[in-house]
Formats: structure tokens, sequence, C-alpha cells
């Protein structure tokens, strides 16, 4: 007979806060998807550019490293940035990056971020 371990799992430490910015992914969900083209079709998400460096084992990259895609392109990039960047002839961490520039949140989420520190 087998026995199934019915006991509540261990739950995994929140994600630490300089990596969190759930803003700024709302901010993107309201922009339009970055390859903006006739195949777009689905809700807007923020997908994380994963090769932005600040990716750990069993971690996302933090957030601000995303950009808005629409449902079908994001699915189409999950099979690989490299061969989806080509495609489009994109840099997605480029893109990124001037998507966090660009959000109006972005310099009071980092006072609020050196707020925390200080305590």
């Amino acid at each position: 007979m087998i026995r199934a371990n019915t006991r509540p799992r261990k739950k995994n430490a929140p994600r630490a806060a300089w990596r969190v910015a759930k803003g700024f992914l709302q901010w993107l969900r309201g922009r339009r998807c970055i390859i903006d083209n006739k195949d777009c079709s689905g809700p807007i998400v923020a997908a994380h550019v994963d090769y932005a460096g600040t990716k750990g084992m069993a971690l996302k990259v933090q957030d601000c490293d995303a950009v808005p895609m629409c449902d079908f392109h994001h699915k189409e990039q999950h099979k690989g940035w490299k061969s989806f960047e080509k495609k489009y002839r994109i840099r997605a961490i480029d893109l990124a990056r001037q998507f966090w520039q660009a959000w109006p949140g972005r310099i009071q989420w980092e006072r609020d971020l050196e707020r925390s520190k200080g305590r």
C-alpha cells in the first residue's frame, strides 16, 4: 500500500522586496504588446526577461525586468528568448529597462525601498 504525504507543504520564503514591484507589473498590463502586429491576441501580460541576470535557483527575475506582451506572443516567447528576439529583431532587456524608466511610480517605489532598508 502506498501512503500519501498529506501534511501541509512548507511554504517558500516570500520574494525579497527589491524583486517585487506589483504596481509596475500592473502598469505594464496597460501598455501595448512589444511586438504589436497583426498576430497579437489575448490579454496583455507582464513577461519577465529571464536572462536579465537577477534570476537565481528557483527564483523569478525581479519585476523591473519585465515587458508587456499579448498572450499569443508571451506563449511564443516561452519557446526561448534567443529565437524570439531574433525573429522579431528586438532586445527585450533593453525594452524592459526603458519601460522601467518610463513607469510613473518608479521614483516613489525606489524611495519606499530605501526607507524599508533603513529600518
